[in-house]
């Protein structure tokens, strides 16, 4: 039987599971000011983020959201969506999964890409605040840059398998194909690992 104490979480983290902060009821998204979905059903998680806006100052009032997700999802959203309150909208698209982790007081490892999908949606919904309000020049869209030709693996997919756990070469191209065909990607392949271990894990 489960036991109180073999709880792999932060009480923070089990209080904002348990006792989720701003969710959206209902499916009217009519008074926000913008609109983000980010995650797919059928792999999983899915997550809708919507903001209001102090168009004066461009700082975010309110921000709510409701995901189809795990425990380490609902929490990683919930404090987001504190974090962001008062921050201006710039301010609030910086915001990292790394950020959401120190918030909680920590995430188990194999739980950190849970807490991606929050912010990704965060983003999508000031994306589209600023094309609803006619700053499409301010539009912040992911850029990515293709690593193995062969097997079409973006830097972008990279990162989400190291979110996902893999630490090696040989656990990238379990989870992309990545270098199954001539390997030449290896190298710096292996160096983004580094780097997305280095900007998620600090390690």
């Amino acid at each position: 039987m489960l036991q109180q104490n073999d709880w792999a979480y932060t009480d923070t983290l089990k209080e904002h599971f348990m006792n989720p902060k701003n969710i959206l009821q209902g499916d009217d998204v009519e008074e926000f000011d913008g609109v983000g979905m980010e995650g797919n059903l059928s792999c999983g998680d899915q997550m809708m983020v919507v903001i209001k806006v102090d168009r004066d100052k461009e700082v975010i009032t309110d921000c709510q959201w409701k995901t189809y997700g795990c425990a380490s999802a609902i929490a990683s959203t919930s404090v987001l969506s504190e974090m962001v309150k008062g921050m201006t909208l710039d301010q609030a698209f910086d915001v990292s999964p790394k950020d959401v982790t120190k918030e909680l007081g920590g995430l188990p490892e194999n739980k950190i890409h849970c807490s991606v999908l929050g912010d990704k949606a965060l983003r999508a919904a000031i994306n589209n605040y600023f094309e609803q309000n006619g700053m499409s020049e301010r539009v912040r869209r992911e850029k990515t840059t293709l690593v193995c030709q062969c097997m079409n693996v973006t830097d972008a997919e990279i990162e989400e398998a190291v979110l996902e756990g893999a630490r090696s070469f040989y656990e990238l191209q379990e989870h992309t194909k990545i270098g199954t065909v001539c390997g030449q990607c290896k190298d710096e392949a292996e160096g983004l690992i580094e780097k997305y271990c280095h900007l998620h894990f600090g390690s």
